[in-house]
């Protein structure tokens, strides 16, 4: 496995092991680390090593460390406070491993190495949020599994259970973006129930609420990412989807740039939504449906399962090895609650950094708010409008509230205009190709972007303006199992089976197999006749060259294709997607193609009475279809 750094490797082995009987634990794990060969000469020696220089420098690695937690989480160029502390956490651990007896009789206590190696582990995890190279993020895993299987914090009796239950949250996030949902999440949420439960008489009050609170946290977030939700990688897979050189692709007679996404900022508030720290579900997955699956075209050599975590003890590593050939995943920013001008400081950062054949994709999801005039019509005279406020040479007094201009909330409510973005907050940033995914109540306002823009069309997938009233759906149940349309671009197949009222719960993972060749199918038809449209306008077709970018297209013409056609949408405006500009005709929600491929999925299901299709002579062969194994693995 390979690093970001260069060079040597640290073990958590035999030789690291002290003598307070820890050679009989059953887990040896090893990670790669940040070191130069020079730095290697001058650590491996013992000469004239003393325990004051070991202290020293761990006093030294608590500051640098304390600099890096500081540091912002975007940019293309790396701080080089993040080569200092790896170098430093290097040579302390090298110094413990070599010289631990000593250490221990220096004084050294088990959970200050635990506290080193699971400080190792957060900064791999921080520069996974930096790089998104998921080779990090099974770095980190490593990392915080040796420290639990070696129970570390167990003996930190001056500390209480407070470095104890940071650590194992922290370890949870990072078992939750591995999918490591077999053996490893649920062991650590137990771990913190239990330990939180112990540890009542001696946390403050204060204190225990909030870590009541993150329990509470860890439940309704485990409720929602249900094994159901977790019955295929949401990452692109090998194991499921074409590797991109076999995809359908536009005739080369046809004009492209080449765009590839290349970043992405991903944002989400609800009130009482579903979350875990500072990620909530809707960004949990599509953080995951922006990247590629480490194993790449390994998985097809291997037999490889994206949930076989090979027991408890044992981190899989051809699981974590990352193929060669995948390419980079992009640089992805997650923000929860940020203020506006934080929002487009980053956006403006990563906007400026953009490569020349680069493409920007904007996640927003959050609640939004009209005015007394509701939505307005579609066009761009609210946009002009906000710009003319601006304008120096208009007179006319200005009321902030007279306009009454649709906008999504980022944050409570009494923080009115530092906590809401406009559509016209976008508009100088389309200077650089955007791919927007809104999903809100107001979504279909951002369509007034469109003709505005400053030099590059914008793509745009906008969310259904209020929910269905189908089964799976209903209530509040946007706020219980997230957002149905992110459902719908990140699992297709669970939103699908959500959306006829069928939970999951009882489903059979062949019956689910083949239920997934059928959409693969079907999305693959829709692939091929968006390829082969001459109608099809210049933004999308770079879409349709990005392998991430053209599966949430795809996706979303299935969801478009569902809502359209079930019956508890009644063919309302307000519970369709849409996306601007238009796509062809020929894919469009009433389309035969669309009605054949969401009525071959609805067949399989049972689940026909609850669309509308039209009379047609023949409707596709479900058994011909499920038995050709799914041709089009597009999924």
């Amino acid at each position: 496995m390979t690093s970001v750094f260069p060079g040597a490797q640290l073990y958590m082995g035999k030789g690291a092991e002290s003598r307070r009987g820890e050679g009989n634990e059953t887990n040896q794990a090893e990670a790669s680390m940040a070191s130069s060969p020079q730095q290697g000469q001058a650590q491996g020696g013992g000469g004239g090593w003393t325990a004051e220089q070991f202290w020293s420098l761990l006093d030294k690695a608590d500051r640098r460390f304390a600099r890096v937690r500081d540091l912002p989480l975007f940019g293309r160029h790396e701080p080089e406070e993040y080569g200092k502390a790896f170098r430093i956490y290097t040579q302390l651990w090298r110094m413990q491993q070599e010289h631990r007896h000593r250490l221990l009789d220096a004084g050294l206590r088990r959970w200050q190495v635990g506290e080193i190696a699971a400080r190792i582990a957060h900064l791999y995890y921080s520069q996974y949020q930096r790089t998104s190279d998921t080779a990090l993020l099974s770095e980190a895993f490593v990392f915080y599994h040796a420290v639990l299987d070696r129970a570390y914090f167990l003996d930190d009796h001056l500390g209480g259970p407070t470095k104890h239950l940071r650590f194992l949250a922290r370890f949870l996030l990072v078992a939750l973006l591995l999918a490591r949902r077999a053996h490893t999440v649920p062991r650590l949420a137990t771990n913190i129930r239990a330990l939180l439960d112990e540890s009542k008489k001696t946390l403050q009050e204060a204190e225990y609420k909030e870590w009541k609170h993150v329990v509470q946290e860890i439940s309704r977030f485990l409720r929602a990412d249900s094994s159901f939700m977790n019955m295929r990688p949401l990452r692109y897979s090998y194991a499921f989807d074409h590797p991109p050189d076999t995809l359908p692709t536009i005739p080369p007679t046809v004009k492209k740039r080449g765009l590839l996404l290349s970043d992405a900022i991903l944002c989400s508030y609800y009130h009482n939504e579903v979350k875990y720290t500072d990620l909530t579900i809707d960004t949990f997955r599509m953080l995951q449906c922006l990247e590629w699956e480490p194993c790449g075209s390994f998985a097809l050599d291997n037999g490889y399962s994206a949930h076989d975590e090979s027991g408890q003890n044992h981190p899989n590593l051809l699981k974590d090895l990352r193929d060669a050939a995948l390419p980079p995943n992009p640089l992805k920013t997650v923000l929860y609650r940020p203020s506006v001008t934080h929002f487009l400081t980053v956006l403006a950062t990563k906007c400026e950094e953009l490569p020349s054949n680069g493409m920007m994709l904007i996640y927003l999801s959050a609640a939004g708010e009209v005015g007394s005039s509701g939505f307005g019509p579609d066009t761009s005279e609210r946009v002009v409008s906000s710009f003319n406020k601006f304008d120096i040479s208009n007179t006319r007094p200005i009321n902030s509230k007279e306009d009454n201009e649709p906008c999504l909330w980022l944050g409570c409510r009494e923080s009115e205009g530092s906590n809401c973005i406009y559509p016209c907050d976008l508009i100088p940033f389309t200077r650089r190709p955007l791919f927007l995914v809104i999903d809100s109540s107001v979504s279909s306002t951002f369509k007034s972007i469109h003709g505005t823009e400053k030099g590059e069309a914008t793509a745009m997938l906008l969310s259904p303006s209020s929910r269905s009233s189908s089964v799976g759906f209903s209530g509040d149940s946007t706020r219980q199992s997230g957002s149905q349309f992110t459902m719908f671009l990140t699992a297709p197949l669970q939103a699908f089976c959500f959306v006829i009222g069928n939970n999951g719960l009882d489903i059979d993972r062949d019956f689910y197999n083949k239920a997934e060749e059928l959409l693969s199918l079907s999305l693959n038809e829709w692939a091929m006749t968006l390829v082969a449209s001459t109608s099809l306008l210049p933004v999308w077709i770079e879409v349709l060259g990005d392998p991430l970018l053209r599966r949430l297209l795809l996706r979303f013409i299935f969801c478009r294709a569902t809502l359209s056609l079930l019956k508890a949408s009644n063919d309302k405006v307000e519970c369709l997607p849409s996306c601007v500009p238009p796509l062809p005709e020929s894919v469009g929600e009433e389309s035969m193609l669309s009605q054949c491929c969401v009525m071959r999925v609805a067949s399989f299901f049972g689940a026909t009475d609850q669309f509308s299709f039209s009379e047609v002579t023949t409707w596709p062969d479900i058994e011909d279809a499920t038995s050709s194994g799914g041709a089009g693995k597009e999924l």
